[in-house]
């Protein structure tokens, strides 16, 4: 490699981060207590599910199809490359041009959040940086959790601390202990709210006693908590949440948006019909058939789900009548 390129990569992260500082001056995005938060990140953001053609590439024009269809609904925003987006399994340059593809499509009056975590920090670093460049708005950032057992609460907060110093956009904590085998330590959490360029987190654990607890010792900061999960969204909006990031949502975006609306005007008894008739799918489409049972469920609401990247395996003709099952048995199909 020439020394030019070794020099510029070297130096990416330290013009990272002074153009972040750069951007927070002349943009105002310090926030002094009991202010609005920099972001306001309030509301539903679903997080796309990557669609795949049967040769198991990256369908782009899927992909845009889909987008003209969220584009009525009334998102917050988008989550691309999050773990229902099969991240894992595509290449550092994929991910970059899934980011690049859905920004083109997006209004700009919604955000885009892309998943950028790696498993070391200088990989989430350069990562986060390519997805700023490709037009991300935040920066979502998974857990390192390969050698989780040295993951102690001093290691993630030095991990989070380098990749907020050098990001050029704003950086949202994402803990899915189901995914990742270990929960973002409430400690870090908290020392991580006081940075300025972490502004959230996404929490799956569905541990609602941590969520109240996060909102409430986060309280003095510009930090918001979002549900990652519809099947607790109710209950972390009782708890002080901002928004959710919710797999559901790719397939009921409409009536995820009309729970948060709900539970913001306070009707909770409607909120409560509806979010118990979410259950089931949620579940359904997350923990019980994972991502296959989602594409299948876009399916049949008129998105395009298609195939997941190998190892993951279609459902069988049975699990599939029991997925639809769930869904007209709460009254969706």
């Amino acid at each position: 490699m020439a020394f030019s390129t070794l020099l510029a990569s070297s130096l990416r992260p330290t013009l990272a981060a002074l153009h972040w500082a750069a951007c927070k001056q002349c943009r105002g995005l310090s926030t002094p207590q009991g202010s609005e938060p920099s972001l306001n990140l309030g509301g539903i953001f679903p997080p796309l599910a990557t669609p795949f053609s049967p040769t198991q590439e990256v369908d782009y024009a899927q992909l845009e199809g889909n987008l003209r269809r969220y584009a009525s609904i009334p998102f917050r925003g988008l989550v691309v490359l999050g773990s229902n987006g099969e991240y894992p399994y595509l290449a550092s340059r994929e991910r970059v041009e899934v980011v690049s593809c859905v920004r083109r499509a997006l209004p700009r009056d919604r955000l885009l959040m892309a998943g950028s975590g790696c498993e070391s920090t200088q990989a989430t670093i350069e990562l986060t940086v390519s997805m700023a460049e490709a037009g991300a708005d935040v920066a979502l950032v998974v857990t390192p959790c390969y050698y989780r057992g040295a993951m102690t609460t001093a290691a993630l907060v030095h991990h989070y601390t380098e990749v907020g110093d050098a990001s050029p956009i704003p950086v949202v904590l994402y803990s899915v202990p189901a995914n990742t085998g270990m929960d973002l330590p409430m400690e870090a959490v908290i020392t991580l709210a006081q940075h300025p360029n972490i502004i959230g987190i996404k929490d799956s654990g569905g541990d609602i006693t941590r969520m109240g607890l996060m909102v409430h010792k986060t309280r003095q900061e510009d930090f918001q908590v979002l549900a990652g999960s519809a099947s607790f969204l109710l209950a972390s909006y009782a708890v002080g949440a901002s928004g959710g990031v919710c797999a559901l949502a790719n397939v009921l975006g409409d009536p995820l948006c009309q729970l948060d609306h709900l539970c913001r005007k306070g009707q909770w008894q409607e909120a409560r019909d509806l979010q118990h008739r979410l259950i089931e799918p949620n579940m359904a489409v997350t923990r019980r058939f994972g991502i296959p049972g989602l594409k299948k469920a876009m399916e049949w609401f008129g998105y395009y789900g298609g195939p997941c990247r190998a190892p993951l395996a279609p459902l069988s003709p049975a699990q599939v009548e029991e997925l639809r099952s769930t869904f007209s048995a709460n009254g969706w199909l």
